[in-house]
């Protein structure tokens, strides 16, 4: 068939299949809270208490809910700026890599996949820096072996 030799047939899948994940997602999130508000109906049609509800359920209130650590959430920003940093141009060597070893110039048109990567990471670093100055205005100094 000739619609399978298109050379847009494997965009057009990689969109399809990201459009089926986040539909899915969604319904999955609606029906189960649809079947947590229906059990929750079950159990009051019962007698039972909202308290008691709540705990057979499991249902956590924003008091209970810890605050996030500014210093985890530094150091992750941190970690992904180094590993997508590190991807990057282990793909743009690889590319250069590939270029030399095959004697093929347009094979350098690869190593551009590496950009997407590296300016993710450079991103990352830029949130870290501003996240480290914004803890710094807040009275909270990092020393550098505080933050890992």
């Amino acid at each position: 068939m000739e619609v399978f030799n298109s050379p847009f047939i494997i965009p057009i899948g990689a969109f399809a299949v990201a459009i089926v994940a986040i539909i899915s997602g969604i319904w999955s999130n609606a029906h189960n809270k649809r079947i947590r508000a229906d059990q929750r109906m079950a159990m009051l049609a019962r007698g039972m208490s909202i308290e008691d509800i709540e705990k057979v359920l499991g249902q956590v209130r924003e008091e209970e809910i810890p605050p996030k650590d500014p210093l985890r959430s530094l150091s992750n920003a941190r970690r992904a700026g180094i590993i997508l940093v590190s991807s990057g141009i282990g793909l743009m060597l690889f590319f250069i890599a590939l270029c030399v070893i095959v004697s093929e110039r347009n094979v350098l048109a690869g190593a551009a996949v590496g950009l997407i990567p590296l300016a993710i990471g450079i991103g990352f670093f830029v949130d870290y820096n501003l996240q480290k100055r914004e803890l710094s205005r807040f009275g909270m100094e990092i020393e550098p072996d505080q933050s890992h």
